[in-house]
Formats: C-alpha cells, sequence, structure tokens
C-alpha cells in the first residue's frame, strides 16, 4: 500500500501541533491536534482559504460559547442550542466547512466553566488556532502537491488504455463482455481526471510570467481531458454498433480501421509531443492519409449506395461512429495546435520533464 502525501502531511501536521502546543504550555493539546486534522488541504491555495474560513468559523464557535455559559450555564440542553446557533450562522455565512471544527472548538470552552472561564476559553480558542496554523505550515512547506505530474500520467495512461481498446475492436478481436466493464471502470476514471485539472487549477505561481504560461497549460489540459472523452465515445460506439459495422462492405470496414490506425497514432504522437519526446518541428507522418470531413461522408454514403442496405438502424449507427470519428479527429488536431502554440512561445516554460 503507497502512502500518499496527504496522510504523511497528516501525521506530520498532527507532529507538530503536538509539539508547538507542549512548547508553549497550552493546555488540552490534543485539541490542536484535532484542529490540525480538520485543517490539511490538497492545495496550498485551499489551505490558505481554510485559514481565513476557520478564523472566522472558530471565533463564531468561541463567542457563542462564552455567551452562552455566561448567560445560560453548560446544560446539555444548552450546549445543543449553542450548537444550532453555530451551525446556522456558519451556514449563513458560507463557511459550512469550518463547521465539524467550529463545534469543537464550542464544546471545549463550554465543557468545563470556572472562575477564570474568559481566560480558560481564550487558551483553548488559541489551542485550537494553533493546530489550524501547524497544517498551514505543513501544506506549505512538506511534500508540495504535484498535480500536473498526477493529471499529465493519469490522461497518458487512460489515453494508452484507450487507443489500445480502438485497436481491438476495430478488428474485431475485443472481448465484448470484459470491454464493457473496462468502459465503465474508465468513465470512473475521467470523472476523477476533472476533479485532479481542479486541484491544478487552484495551484498559484507566484512569477507573472509562470502564470501566463499555467494559463496556456490550463487550455492545453482541459483540451487533453476532452480529447480523452471523445476518444472513449469513439471506442463506446464502436463497441455498441461492432455488428453494425460488421454489415458493412468489407472495404469500407478497411478504411474505417485504416482512419481509426492513423487517428490514434496522432493523438499519442501528440501527447508525447507535450512533454518534448517528440521534437515541435516534427510533422505527423500520416496526417495526409486521414480523409477529410467531407471525403469520409462521401465514402460512406458511396458504399451505402453500392450495398445497397435497406436496415435504417444499420445506416443510422454506423452513420454515428463515422460522425464520432471525425469529431474524435478535430479534438486531436486542436490539442495539435495548442501544443504547438505553447511550445513556440513558452520554450522555457514547456520543458515540463514530467518524470515518474
Amino acid at each position: 500500500m503507497k502512502l500518499g502525501a496527504r496522510i504523511l502531511k497528516t501525521g506530520i501536521a498532527i507532529v507538530l501541533s503536538l509539539f508547538l502546543a507542549e512548547l508553549f504550555q497550552m493546555p488540552s493539546p490534543v485539541f490542536a491536534a484535532i484542529a490540525a486534522i480538520f485543517a490539511i488541504q490538497p492545495t496550498i491555495y485551499r489551505s490558505f482559504l481554510s485559514i481565513i474560513e476557520q478564523v472566522q468559523g472558530n471565533a463564531i464557535g468561541a463567542i457563542i460559547a462564552i455567551v452562552f455559559v455566561l448567560v445560560f450555564g453548560n446544560h446539555i440542553f444548552i450546549i445543543g442550542l449553542a450548537a444550532i446557533v453555530v451551525i446556522t450562522i456558519n451556514l449563513k455565512l458560507k463557511i459550512e466547512n469550518t463547521i465539524g471544527l467550529a463545534l469543537v472548538t464550542m464544546i471545549a470552552i463550554m465543557e468545563t466553566p470556572g472562575d477564570t472561564f474568559i481566560q480558560f476559553a481564550l487558551l483553548r480558542f488559541t489551542t485550537i488556532m494553533l493546530g489550524v496554523f501547524s497544517a498551514f505550515i505543513v501544506n506549505l512547506l512538506f511534500l508540495p502537491p504535484r498535480y500536473e505530474k498526477k493529471l499529465y500520467f493519469k490522461l497518458s495512461d487512460i489515453t494508452e488504455e484507450t487507443t489500445k481498446w480502438i485497436r481491438l475492436t476495430i478488428r474485431h478481436a475485443s472481448e465484448h463482455k470484459l470491454l464493457k466493464n473496462d468502459i465503465g471502470r474508465m468513465k470512473e476514471t475521467i470523472r476523477s481526471l476533472d476533479h485532479l485539472y481542479l486541484m491544478y487549477k487552484e495551484e498559484r505561481n507566484y512569477f507573472k510570467k509562470d502564470t501566463i504560461a499555467k494559463s496556456r497549460k490550463l487550455v492545453i489540459y482541459r483540451q487533453m481531458i476532452s480529447t480523452e472523452k471523445r476518444s472513449l465515445d469513439t471506442l463506446r460506439k464502436l463497441h455498441r454498433f461492432e455488428n453494425d459495422l460488421q454489415e458493412m462492405p468489407a472495404d469500407f470496414q478497411y478504411v474505417v480501421q485504416q482512419q481509426l490506425d492513423c487517428l490514434i497514432h496522432y493523438h499519442e504522437h501528440v501527447m508525447l509531443k507535450f512533454i518534448g519526446k517528440v521534437r515541435p518541428q516534427v510533422v505527423f507522418e500520416e496526417g495526409d492519409i486521414f480523409l477529410n470531413r467531407k471525403e469520409l461522408f462521401n465514402l460512406f454514403f458511396s458504399q451505402q449506395k453500392e450495398a445497397k442496405l435497406e436496415d435504417e438502424a444499420i445506416l443510422s449507427h454506423t452513420m454515428q461512429i463515422i460522425a464520432t470519428i471525425i469529431d474524435y479527429n478535430e479534438q486531436v488536431e486542436h490539442l495539435d495546435k495548442l501544443i504547438t502554440s505553447f511550445q513556440t512561445y513558452h520554450k522555457k516554460s514547456n520543458e515540463v520533464t514530467i518524470e515518474k
């Protein structure tokens, strides 16, 4: 089992919060550790936002706790009522992410009121905020996330798997049930790509030139995801309408196979080009083999007349396959143009050097 960065950072944040709480001789350092657990975030930017929200949320929890104890006491029903008030205020302020820790702060303050209640409450609040700041320090300094690397390799892996299945399916060599299960799993993978893209988007750059390059990279990665979605759509159509395609003339099937082989090779070429494994000036050699939109449609219609197929379902399903191939090709071409433009204007930033 591989330990993720967030797991390690959570452990480090707990250690740091307990160490600082003991160093400053805070009472009940365990609350600092609990706060650190709540405050760990997947990105530095989210961690920064979390501190702002946690200060507000915990301040609300502390103030409500102090007011309720001074006015009503700390009966269990009063604690429950105070919790409702804290939750309501946090929801109104749209900082619902802080509700959990705000309630911990409130209960920690209300549990044992005494003669020095105000001082006790401030110490508890400070202890919890110490845990929040400990988590921020860990997020900032330890194991900074590398979402670009994760995003690219996940895209590369799913692209490789999709193109492999397309090659097999167009040759009618795939196992139907196994492919169906894999298509479902690949759909989930693509959904996770959207989440990784969001995490990468939230990473902040400290220099303007890096920000400009990052903005263009975001466009490229968004197009990579769109292209992979079209690739998976093509595979789904081939899988669903495989029998219909087999009813078409053999010459037509061969041309479709040739077009797809060329297209997925082009897709792989573009992905490698992005990370510098293909020289920018190298032109995709098989580009002239791929028929343009009009030629591919004309081929379909000519084959339709030649075969004299009367089954509308077969023609409709085959047309869907052709349309999906054309859409897929347009997405790959657009991705190629974006990468070429990026490599032209951001040569240094283009040195992605993403290595496993």
